[in-house]
């Protein structure tokens, strides 16, 4: 398969039965249902004005914070995962997407115009759109794409990187580890690096292989783990070495 843009990776032809997730307590999801899901994401954000060329935050690193960056991505808007809390001079800033007690207690100073998303219970506050209500509702379908390689996927605030360039350096991260299909990689840092989202997220995806989140508790028999530390049980993947 050829893939040009992250988004390839979410085709309706690739919608069957394998593994392509797991989450933190041990549930597993397969890639007809990760599929669907991510454009039942783009679809729901969508309504809170996300769009080519904006920013939407991401806090968290369960699996609606991964929903939320694969929605982001199919309507060609950029992520930054953990974004700071002032963001009230950031023009380009849409939507920040966060559980609904973080949004709820005024920590983030937001744009004017910015949509707040929320997570979790279901929001006290009339102006927080509910994910979780929206997500589970929405359209199982997604119209067709044409994104260019070049279109911002991924943003730190300080580095912000394109498809082309997460494509590449997943490519090479799957050829020099060895990834294949199947394998489990475990994603042990932050994906506020997006480094460690193309090693974590993106190159799994890749090589139809199985991301694994973790809260630290983590079955030995997974064969890969996107860390910086040496691991004695499996294969790690230093995201510092990530190059784009």
């Amino acid at each position: 398969m050829t893939v040009a843009t992250v988004d390839d990776l979410l085709a309706r032809d690739r919608r069957d039965e394998r593994t392509v997730l797991i989450d933190a307590t041990g549930r597993s999801f397969d890639a007809h249902w990760f599929c669907t899901t991510s454009w039942k994401a783009g679809n729901f954000l969508r309504h809170a004005g996300v769009r080519e060329g904006v920013t939407v935050g991401v806090v968290g690193e369960g699996p609606l914070a991964l929903f939320a960056f694969l929605g982001t991505t199919l309507l060609e808007g950029r992520t930054r995962f953990g974004p700071p809390t002032d963001l009230a001079d950031d023009d380009e800033f849409r939507a920040l997407v966060a559980p609904v007690d973080d949004l709820e207690s005024d920590r983030y100073d937001l744009p004017r115009g910015a949509q707040r998303v929320g997570y979790g219970d279901a929001p006290d506050e009339p102006g927080i759109h509910h994910f979780d209500a929206g997500l589970w509702s929405e359209n199982p379908s997604f119209p067709p794409l044409s994104i260019d390689p070049d279109t911002e996927i991924l943003t730190d605030g300080n580095r912000t990187v394109s498809h082309g360039d997460v494509l590449a350096a997943a490519r090479t991260i799957v050829q020099e580890y060895g990834i294949g299909a199947g394998d489990r990689v475990v994603i042990h840092e932050s994906l506020t690096d997006p480094r460690v989202v193309t090693a974590g997220v993106i190159a799994p995806l890749l090589a139809d292989s199985v991301i694994v989140l973790t809260d630290g508790n983590v079955d030995p028999r997974y064969e890969f783990a996107v860390s910086s530390s040496p691991d004695s049980d499996r294969t790690p993947i230093d995201p510092t070495t990530v190059s784009f």
